[in-house]
């Protein structure tokens, strides 16, 4: 059983019975689901993965003034829930894994992940949260909201960037995409620097598929789900993680050259396919520049196209 599908069956045996019979008052109010850090949150989770900070468990999220209200004696209650449930083991929490699960006021707990107790209001505040911070914020299931305001905040973020800040990323991306993979890894190769073209390669393959988590309209999850989740985007999603798949599998230093090459091209045929460039050149730097023309604030066009 998938973690996603085990904490929601907990819940809704366990955790949902005990919230109706001590705290009756606000069975009606408290959100409940599963949602942050954790393989499970994206449903990428397999047995490798139980053996640290997975398990029968769940988050309540509260308003400001129901945490104040009954917050540390609802935590108290969610100890006491037995730990095992459905025939698994109770969750393993590991030195760094605490705080994942248990009761949280609304604001505090997306603070966590993007730095506000508010969804972003304005473009600056949206362009300072890293990407992998609004896949967190926004994994996951949310069982129950009888209220809404959980997932009128989560809602406010997975509508996804505002399209200047899009923009603006994707303008970057293509500069060090070019820059990685067309430009200085084969003349790091030609140099017989190695850990330098090494360098290059994971720098092209880490903002390559940040590129295509941003043209789909999707938040690029942590490195080690991102090639995974690429796969199932409709925009290049399967193709380019099968290129990406034969790059790092391939030991042949030409074979790699040709496998960013055909990346980029990809890449620039999809930028004029969306009227994002015009661009008749086949590098991909050169579609940076008008790729961020097309921002509209001028504040934000204004920063350096190299500057994300």
């Amino acid at each position: 059983m998938k973690g996603l599908e085990l904490c929601e069956r907990y819940f809704k045996e366990v955790g949902a019975p005990m919230i109706a019979e001590k705290f009756g008052d606000y069975k009606n109010r408290i959100a409940a689901g599963l949602v942050g850090d954790g393989s499970e949150c994206f449903g990428f989770d397999d047995e490798l993965s139980r053996d640290h900070d997975w398990g029968p468990s769940f988050c309540l999220w509260l308003v400001k003034q129901d945490f104040e209200a009954i917050g540390a004696d609802l935590q108290v209650e969610v100890d006491r829930l037995p730990k095992e449930f459905g025939g698994y083991s109770a969750r393993n929490e590991s030195a760094w894994g605490s705080g994942r699960v248990g009761g949280f006021e609304i604001g505090q707990f997306y603070r966590k992940f993007i730095g506000l107790d508010h969804p972003p209001e304005s473009l600056l505040e949206w362009r300072r949260i890293p990407e992998i911070n609004l896949a967190a914020a926004t994994n996951g299931k949310v069982f129950t909201d009888p209220l809404g305001e959980f997932t009128a905040f989560r809602n406010s973020l997975k509508e996804f960037y505002p399209e200047d800040i899009r923009l603006k990323k994707i303008a970057s991306r293509c500069m060090t995409i070019a820059q990685a993979g067309q430009y200085n890894y084969p003349r790091c190769v030609k140099r017989e620097e190695y850990v330098a073209a090494q360098w290059a390669e994971t720098k092209f393959i880490t903002d390559t598929i940040s590129l295509i988590f941003l043209l789909n309209k999707q938040y690029r999850p942590f490195y080690k789900w991102m090639h995974r989740a690429m796969k199932s985007l409709p925009i290049l999603g399967d193709q380019i993680h099968q290129f990406i798949t034969d790059l790092v599998t391939t030991h042949d230093y030409n074979r790699k050259a040709s496998l960013m090459e055909e990346t980029s091209q990809m890449i620039m045929a999809q930028l004029r396919k969306e009227g994002l460039s015009d661009s008749e050149s086949d590098f991909l730097l050169d579609h940076g520049p008008i790729v961020q023309s097309k921002i509209e604030g001028s504040q934000i066009r204004s920063i350096d196209v190299w500057a994300e």
